[in-house]
């Protein structure tokens, strides 16, 4: 105990010479990472007088609205309860309604007892999706993989075969029928869109006409013009006793409409091109199809990968028009099931739900694009 007693620090002074003290680099880091955040918030926030009463108008505007949000959507939610009467009594979010209701938002009429089926179509056509996305992919494979995906898709989703009751394409809504209308639209648009971009180009006089004449005429008018014209006009133009459902019709309607805008896309990096690509094309000896498919058509859309990424953007959320001509696509679903007059006071949940599946698929659409300008170089930076 005598040995321990004699090494035990007795003063404060003693005790204080124990405790590590930040050494001179620690101290010169800390400095340099406060000074480097006051440079950025004088920088981006208070750089000049019209910015910093801007700053300070946003800081008011969060401090004023996110305390109340933030006790709406989390503090006085429920989450749980089945009983409206209950989220009444809280007063705050009713995520039940969600949580009741999720289902029919996300599958629409199609047989509750088969949810299962657009379910597992739905995880398909994302995971199918996913792989498009890797460029590893970026060949023969990617038709593979789409060829096995598609007809799994429809056998899941139509049914009558291998013991799957058959369920009629009136039926399917929802999420999965978002996806089927917003990606068979724009891939079957796209290629259609590119020839359209050459075709207005195009030195031949019919074929420019032509083709002008469609672009202007379908941009010309709104989706839901289209939409009526698909539903209406096609089966006028049928042979007697042939018909189209209401889908493909939908579907048709859509990628027409999205092709004639995406072209406008594409002729836009056409004309970005340098001529000396075009000349330098022709130099090699190079065919038409050749020099467009190799050389013109790679470079152009790297060019404007952002404004085709827009169109599907686009799209994808122009899809909840198809009500007018009676298909319940995923915020059709969202407004039908507040008919139960129970829940009808939890509108906003309703909406709030179908915008955050909304958001997610298009946020992922804006980030990937990101990606590839990145990846293919195709930004402005020398």
């Amino acid at each position: 105990m005598s040995d321990n007693a004699s090494h035990a620090p007795k003063t404060a002074s003693e005790i204080a010479s124990h405790v590590e003290e930040p050494s001179q680099a620690e101290l010169h880091t800390h400095r340099r990472n406060a000074f480097a955040a006051l440079g950025w918030a004088r920088e981006n926030l208070f750089s000049s007088i019209p910015n910093t009463i801007l700053t300070i108008l946003s800081v008011t505007l969060l401090v004023w609205a996110v305390p109340p949000l933030l006790d709406w959507m989390l503090l006085k939610a429920t989450f749980l309860s089945e009983d409206p009467a209950a989220c009444r009594e809280a007063g705050g979010a009713c995520w039940s309604f969600v949580t009741v209701k999720h289902r029919f938002i996300l599958f629409g009429l199609y047989p509750y007892d088969e949810h299962w089926r657009p379910l597992l179509a739905m995880g398909l056509f994302i995971a199918a999706l996913a792989v498009s996305c890797d460029s590893r992919f970026w060949n023969k494979r990617i038709l593979y993989v789409w060829a096995l995906a598609l007809p799994l898709c429809g056998l899941l989703m139509w049914g009558g075969w291998f013991g799957l009751t058959f369920v009629p394409n009136d039926k399917w809504g929802g999420l999965p029928l978002t996806l089927i209308l917003a990606t068979l639209g724009i891939v079957l648009a796209f290629p259609l869109s590119v020839l359209l971009a050459l075709g207005r180009r195009s030195d031949m006089p019919a074929i420019r006409a032509i083709c002008v004449g469609y672009i202007e005429t379908v941009r010309g008018v709104p989706l839901v013009s289209v939409l009526f014209m698909a539903s209406i006009m096609f089966p006028l133009f049928l042979p007697e006793g042939v018909t189209i459902d209401k889908l493909l019709r939908a579907q048709l309607g859509i990628m027409l409409f999205t092709a004639a805008y995406l072209a406008e896309a594409v002729r836009g990096g056409l004309q970005a091109l340098p001529k000396g690509q075009y000349e330098a094309a022709d130099a090699l000896g190079l065919s038409y199809w050749q020099k467009t498919r190799l050389i013109i058509l790679p470079q152009a859309l790297r060019l404007v990968i952002p404004p085709i990424v827009n169109q599907f953007i686009s799209c994808f959320k122009d899809t909840s028009l198809v009500i007018i001509i009676g298909l319940y696509d995923l915020l059709t679903t969202a407004k039908t099931a507040l008919a139960d007059p129970s829940w009808r006071a939890f509108y906003v949940e309703s909406y709030v739900f179908a915008a955050l599946i909304y958001f997610l698929f298009c946020f992922f659409m804006s980030r990937y694009s990101q990606y590839l300008e990145r990846r293919l170089n195709a930004g402005l930076k020398r």
